[in-house]
């Protein structure tokens, strides 16, 4: 089966919720990013249930007819924090905070939100063999687990961009393989 993983698009700042909604330029991107994979065959559409993956879902949700499923497993690392700074104001920002996120001092247990986003991700993957399945979701939730189907450590160790998408194979007896990494061209058009 092929597994699409899709990085929301750019949310707005917040300082009260680490659940906040889209950006303007997060919109675009997201239906960016529906224009391009509309007509890949998507049998399924999934969803982090936080805002900004559930934004990020509903233009592909309009041109494929799906209702997305909502996993509570795929929730990003931060949805108990009180606030949401996108990662390139972070970095220009506050470097030092930018670092500890990007080490992984972002999560309190990294390994632990690495055996829940797989979890989810393994059984999506067994219900849905010899289809494509897209799942919109978080840079953390990519991070893990394109760690774990290259045999990596868990820890944070490449920054997907917003809207970008990410493509994976999954055989019916458990094997995994990257297609791709961070795929952005579909940002370039307009």
């Amino acid at each position: 089966m092929k597994l699409i993983l899709i990085r929301h698009g750019l949310p707005v700042r917040s300082d009260s919720s680490a659940d906040p909604s889209l950006a303007p330029q997060g919109v675009r991107q997201a239906e960016q990013m529906a224009r391009w994979l509309h007509d890949e065959g998507i049998d399924a559409l999934y969803s982090s249930p936080m805002r900004r993956a559930r934004e990020t879902a509903e233009p592909l949700a309009a041109l494929t007819g799906l209702t997305p499923r909502v996993i509570e497993g795929i929730a990003e690392y931060d949805q108990g924090s009180g606030r949401y700074v996108p990662m390139e104001e972070l970095k220009r920002t506050d470097y030092a905070a930018w670092q500890a996120v990007v080490a992984g001092g972002g999560v309190d247990d990294i390994a632990a939100f690495r055996e829940r986003v797989v979890t989810a991700l393994l059984a999506v993957t067994a219900e849905h063999r010899g289809g494509t399945v897209a799942v919109c979701c978080h840079g953390g939730v990519i991070n893990v687990w394109s760690g774990h189907v290259l045999g990596l450590a868990p820890r944070l160790f490449f920054e997907p961009h917003y809207a970008s998408i990410h493509r994976f194979l999954c055989s019916s007896a458990g094997h995994l393989t990257v297609g791709s990494l961070n795929e952005t061209a579909h940002l370039q058009l307009d």
